[in-house]
């Protein structure tokens, strides 16, 4: 075999070969160069894909590069940086957009606006189960931030199959990109702290602090805070006050477990409610209530649907419970009914840890 122009295939049929470094003008790199100057400079001169220019050549024999080795791709395989390219522009949906260019076959996702992340889980799944490309995301349901790293995808071989590529790109385009960032409205949130003790001053309110904090994180309005004793009508009218004074998401607390005078529920019930789910499996908070009072009742809400979310007693006490897990996800304008709600016992056991490091643990995950 020639000595100028020696071919060695690997397993996707493409290969490398050498050839004299003068003849190398319009190939591809499979490896990085790497050049030293003692004293000077230590470090990468050509990275992995560049393609040789004619003004390379004379730096190149200065690196004492008399052939080289040369990629060679053919008419149906991608080279790894072009085929992360194709992928990462296809997973990406509103919201999201690739970080800069690829580098050695590799290329990062990053939020376009604050929000909350959302993955079509299987789509990533079939996307994933072609084995030649990958992505990897952060947890589906995270708040994240502008700029904030959210996924990376990758060709895994230096040279893969076109037709690969192109069934990865078409699996994310079916689904408008695998990932997507919905933005998270500001509420305007009416808050009914509820029970006699309270009411009736025999001990200090604990939630509306809490609350207000809460509210707060997502640059949120408190437009009133009402106390009412275990009455169902009394309850009935501090949230319909509320309501008329421009809320547009009700948060009640307290009244939730199973008491005789417990009666948040069976109040907000009344107030003629279009659905209303009582429990989840979450600890803290399995006693958590979700409900939408109809269209029509208000034109403060953006949907002209009213959310109410009524917190059990973990709420004062819990630094995280399921409240938080359901929040962001109705500000982002999702329904959460009964198959949300169990989809969360799936990682809806909080460790307790003595250091809470949430979101940055398993809850909620």
């Amino acid at each position: 075999m020639c000595d100028a122009c020696q071919t060695d295939n690997n397993n996707s049929g493409s290969g490398t070969k050498t050839v004299p470094v003068a003849e190398a003008v319009g190939m591809i790199l499979p490896h990085d160069i790497t050049e030293i100057r003692p004293g000077d400079f230590k470090g990468r001169a050509f990275k992995k894909g560049h393609i040789v220019r004619e003004e390379d050549i004379e730096h190149l024999k200065r690196l004492g590069k008399e052939h080289l080795f040369i990629l060679e791709i053919k008419e149906d395989e991608m080279h790894e940086n072009d085929a992360a390219g194709a992928m990462a522009v296809a997973l990406a949906g509103k919201g999201v957009k690739p970080a800069g260019e690829p580098n050695e076959g590799k290329i990062n996702l990053v939020a376009e606006r604050d929000g909350l992340l959302n993955i079509n889980r299987e789509a990533l799944l079939g996307f994933n189960m072609l084995g030649e490309v990958m992505c990897a995301t952060i947890h589906n349901n995270s708040v994240v931030k502008k700029g904030q790293l959210v996924a990376g995808t990758r060709a895994v071989p230096l040279v893969v199959k076109k037709s690969i590529v192109d069934e990865a790109v078409k699996i994310a385009e079916s689904a408008h990109g695998v990932l997507s960032v919905k933005e998270i409205r500001k509420p305007k949130a009416g808050i009914v702290i509820t029970g006699n003790e309270v009411y009736h001053g025999r001990i200090k309110d604990a939630f509306e602090t809490v609350i207000r904090k809460k509210i707060k994180a997502f640059d949120g309005e408190i437009i009133g805070v009402r106390f009412a004793p275990d009455d169902v009508k009394i309850i009935e009218d501090r949230i319909r006050e509320l309501i008329d004074a421009g809320a547009d998401l009700i948060i009640t607390s307290g009244g939730m477990s199973v008491d005789p005078d417990d009666v948040t529920r069976f109040a907000i019930r009344n107030l003629g409610v279009e659905e209303m789910h009582y429990g989840s499996p979450v600890l803290p908070g399995s006693m958590f209530l979700v409900a939408y009072l109809g269209r029509g009742v208000s034109q403060h809400a953006p949907t002209g649907i009213i959310p109410i979310l009524g917190i059990p007693a973990c709420g004062m006490y819990a630094d995280i419970t399921v409240f938080d897990l359901v929040l962001p996800r109705i500000l982002a304008g999702e329904k959460i009914g009964r198959r949300e709600l169990a989809e969360l016992g799936h990682g809806g056991l909080c460790l307790k840890c003595e250091t809470c490091r949430y979101p940055v643990c398993p809850f909620g995950k």
